[in-house]
C-alpha cells in the first residue's frame, strides 16, 4: 500500500498574506578569523536592529551565502524564535549579484528593503525611505546614510529630477563633518584616501512636496520596488563572487530611476567590529551588543608598517600561514 491516510493539509487555506515590504539581509561569514574574526557579532547586531526598530507588518528574509557553522546556528535560532520569516542557506558562496538575483526573485513583497549584514537601523528608518519612494516620481534605490563618494556615478536620472521646476535644490558641501568621519571610521578609510575620492564632488539636496532627499544612493543598503531591481539585475549568471555592484547601480540610473538618500541618517555603518560607541547606541534601544575596541597605532609604528620591506615580509608570512590554514 503506497500511502496511509490523507494529507492533513488538503483542502485547507493559509491565512498568510505577504506584507508590502520584505526586509532582506545577505549574510556571509566563511570563518571567524582575520577580517571576519568579530563579524558574527556585527551580523547579529544588524538583524536585531532590524527586528527591534522596524514596525510590523513586514517579512524578514535572510539569504546566507555559504557561511560557517557558528553563523548558521545563530540564524536558525533566530528563525526558530520567530525573528526570521524566510531563511535560505546556500551550500556555497554564489557572489553578491547571484545572491541578489535569488533574493529579488524570492521576496514576496512589492518593496524590498535590502541590506548587507553590517548596517544598524535606527527607529523610523523604514518610514523615511518609504516617504521618498511614495512621494518622488520614478525613484529607484533609496539609502539611509549619505556617502559623498556615491556622487561620482549613476546619478543622471536624479539630476534630471533636480531640474524640474517644482523641485527645490541646494548644492554645495552640505553634510556635516561627523557623517564623513563616521564613513571613514567604519569603512577603513583615511582622510587622505577619502579626500581623493571626493575631489570635485558636491552634495545636492532636493525638496519635493515637502519631502527632503539627497542625490545618490549606496548598494550596501537600499529600499527599492522589487520590479525595478528585477528589471535592472542581469539575466545571465555571472559567477563573480564580488564586484558588478556599480554596474547594477548604473543600470538603475540608465533605466530612468532616481537614486536618492534620506536627508537625515536613519542607519549606521557598523564595519567588521562593533565599536564601544555603536554598542552604547544599541543599548539605548534595548539591544545587547559586545564591543571590541580597536587598538590605536602610533604614528611611528604606522610609518614602520608602511615601509616596503615590512609590507613585503608581512605578505610572505601571510601567504605562508594561508597555505598552512588551508592545507
Amino acid at each position: 500500500m503506497p500511502r496511509v491516510g490523507m494529507n492533513p493539509g488538503r483542502g485547507k487555506v493559509s491565512e498568510y498574506r505577504p506584507a508590502r515590504v520584505t526586509l532582506a539581509v545577505l549574510t556571509y561569514l566563511p570563518e571567524q578569523a582575520g577580517y571576519f574574526e568579530h563579524r558574527l557579532e556585527t551580523t547579529r547586531l544588524c538583524i536585531e536592529s532590524l527586528v527591534t526598530n522596524t514596525p510590523e507588518p513586514y517579512d524578514l528574509l535572510v539569504f546566507d551565502n555559504g557561511s560557517c557553522r557558528e553563523l548558521i546556528d545563530l540564524l536558525r535560532a533566530m528563525r526558530d524564535e520567530g525573528k526570521i520569516d524566510y531563511l535560505f542557506l546556500s551550500g556555497r558562496n554564489i557572489g553578491k549579484i547571484g545572491a541578489l538575483q535569488f533574493i529579488f526573485h524570492a521576496a514576496p513583497g512589492e518593496i524590498v528593503a535590502y541590506t548587507d549584514d553590517d548596517v544598524f537601523f535606527l527607529p523610523g528608518w523604514l518610514d523615511a525611505h518609504l516617504k521618498i519612494i511614495d512621494t518622488y516620481p520614478n525613484v529607484g534605490q533609496v539609502t539611509g546614510f549619505y556617502i559623498r563618494p556615491h556622487m561620482s556615478y549613476g546619478n543622471t536620472s536624479a539630476m534630471k529630477l533636480a531640474e524640474q521646476p517644482d523641485v527645490k535644490v541646494e548644492r554645495g558641501l552640505i553634510i556635516p563633518k561627523e557623517w564623513e568621519q563616521h564613513y571613514i571610521d567604519n569603512m577603513g578609510r583615511t582622510w587622505e584616501k577619502y579626500n581623493e575620492e571626493i575631489a570635485g564632488l558636491e552634495d545636492v539636496a532636493l525638496t519635493y512636496k515637502g519631502v527632503d532627499a539627497l542625490v545618490s544612493a549606496g548598494h550596501h543598503q537600499f529600499v527599492v520596488k522589487r520590479s525595478i531591481m528585477l528589471e535592472a539585475l542581469p539575466n545571465e549568471w555571472s559567477g563573480a563572487l564580488m564586484g558588478k555592484m556599480r554596474d547594477l547601480d548604473s543600470e538603475v540610473d540608465r533605466l530612468g530611476y532616481a537614486r536618492l538618500t534620506t536627508r537625515q541618517p536613519v542607519t549606521r555603518l557598523i564595519g567588521n567590529i562593533v565599536s564601544p560607541e555603536m554598542a552604547a547606541e544599541a543599548r539605548l534601544y534595548g539591544i545587547t551588543a559586545s564591543a571590541r575596541k580597536q587598538r590605536e597605532t602610533t604614528g611611528l609604528m604606522r610609518r614602520i608598517y608602511r615601509l616596503p620591506v615590512v609590507q613585503a615580509l608581512a605578505r610572505r608570512v601571510y601567504n605562508f600561514m594561508f597555505r598552512i590554514i588551508n592545507s
